[in-house]
């Protein structure tokens, strides 16, 4: 009798699993079944039709390998990806150095300290696109940059900032870089109430200064703040579309100066048509994205183990 019961009871808690797993599958259906056919379907059929001359109409012709070695050779390509990777490079560390700035000075006990906080998230709620119109303003040829440094100079001073090839771009950087350190300081601030207390308070026992705490303490912890921060900053610059778009017209002007992969790709699927040289564009830029966010994990992972 004893053993039957415990067969039983075995059974019972079998099923109990069983229903606690189905019901937990049911939570996650919705999200992975929208995830495969929002994100993984379009990735696989982006992936197939690159292998192919594709138009309006649909596929043309099998070219194979065709759209990937055009694009090796593609002298427009290979200035998106070189004017892409010049603002990811500029563009990451120094919106993660404002924001990581930002969220330390707002952490503090200040006055007001929920207005600042509010201020500096500001022009990560507004649209990108109003904030550039905006910006095409002040910075045009007799804009108010331009009036300000004429009057400090005491000359007139008629630089087009996005009108110039030297200039549109890093123009573009440092707005992106002003608008998006709101965004990267509330990841940052997350991480930095996550950290024990106890941990400062042994410091300050300790002796050890603001600047040492900081560098030896807090720097160190925020270590997954750094890779999320990281990830994301990087995905976002490699996919730069918007800004460039609005200065240049779409064109990617002055002298492609401001021309990026997404608006190539953009140009060639819409403008030209051609959808499987832009898919096969999509393609290489998913594995520049892929390979820099493996790295960046192994990176952190083996600073972890360290």
């Amino acid at each position: 009798m004893a053993a039957i019961a415990k067969r039983q009871r075995g059974k019972t808690l079998e099923s109990e699993g069983l229903k606690e797993a189905l019901v937990g599958f049911g939570f996650i259906a919705l999200p992975i079944v929208s995830f495969l056919i929002f994100f993984i379907y379009p990735l696989g059929y982006a992936a197939y039709i690159s292998f192919f001359d594709w138009g309006p109409l649909g596929r043309v012709a099998n070219v194979g390998l065709g759209n990937y070695r055009e694009a090796y050779h593609d002298f427009l390509f290979h200035k998106a990806l070189k004017n892409t990777l010049l603002y990811t490079a500029v563009v990451v560390p120094s919106q993660m150095a404002l924001g990581l700035t930002l969220a330390v000075t707002v952490n503090q006990a200040l006055r007001f300290r929920t207005f600042f906080r509010a201020a500096f998230y500001f022009p990560a709620v507004a649209g990108s696109i109003a904030i550039t119109a905006v910006a095409t303003y002040i910075l045009a040829s007799d804009g108010l940059l331009n009036s300000a440094v004429g009057a400090i100079r005491g000359t007139p001073y008629t630089h087009s900032w996005f009108g110039e090839s030297s200039t549109a771009l890093w123009s573009i950087m440092g707005l992106n870089i002003w608008t998006t350190s709101g965004t990267m300081m509330l990841f940052y601030l997350a991480s930095l109430q996550s950290i024990p207390t106890e941990v400062y308070e042994a410091a300050a026992i300790d002796g050890a200064r603001t600047w040492r705490t900081f560098w030896r303490i807090t720097f160190p912890l925020l270590k997954p703040g750094h890779f999320f921060v990281a990830v994301v900053s990087v995905i976002g610059s490699l996919q730069v579309f918007d800004q460039a778009f609005f200065v240049s017209g779409g064109g990617g002007g002055p002298n492609y100066s401001t021309m990026t992969i997404v608006l190539y790709l953009y140009n060639t699927a819409i403008t030209g048509t051609r959808f499987g040289y832009a898919a096969a564009i999509g393609i290489i830029l998913f594995a520049i994205i892929f390979t820099l966010t493996f790295v960046q994990r192994m990176l952190f992972g083996r600073a972890e183990v360290a």
